[in-house]
């Protein structure tokens, strides 16, 4: 009646086309930026800026911090994350802080650092207070000088 698609973001990142594979023999010392899937079996020393997903294979390691919309991680992570999901695999290491909406850790993943999930990364909902801004307190403080 509904038609509501039970596939999950995950599900459709492995059934993705990926159209870049970093190989295990690949050693990179800088920052990478794409807009399609990637997976990466390699090494990579830099920040990682993906729009659509990333696969990070059982011998891939990250040194430097990942942005995307969805990550598998089976290899390690030294670095923080910031996805919108996010499923940590058996053989996954993160040491990092995660800000994510969906996690799913396997038995035996492993991750250690700081946790937010909140709803809408890039827009939290607003709190019944408004905290005021640095600025706006020094402003105030110049006022009453």
């Amino acid at each position: 009646m509904f038609n509501k698609s039970t596939k999950s973001p995950i599900t459709s990142l492995n059934q993705e086309e990926i159209l870049t594979i970093l190989g295990e023999d690949f050693e990179c010392e800088g920052n990478i930026k794409s807009k399609s899937t990637a997976r990466i079996e390699g090494k990579v020393t830099g920040d990682i800026a993906i729009k659509k997903g990333i696969i990070l294979g059982v011998k891939g390691i990250v040194k430097g911090n990942i942005e995307t919309e969805t990550a598998i991680i089976f290899g390690t992570v030294n670095g923080n994350l910031r996805v919108k999901h996010l499923e940590i695999k058996e053989t996954g290491n993160i040491n990092g802080d995660v800000k994510t909406e969906n996690l799913v850790i396997e038995m035996g993943g492993k991750y250690n650092g700081k946790l937010d999930m909140k709803i809408g990364l890039e827009k939290q909902p607003e709190t019944e207070y408004k905290k005021e801004s640095s600025f706006e307190v020094f402003k105030k403080a110049d006022k009453s000088s």
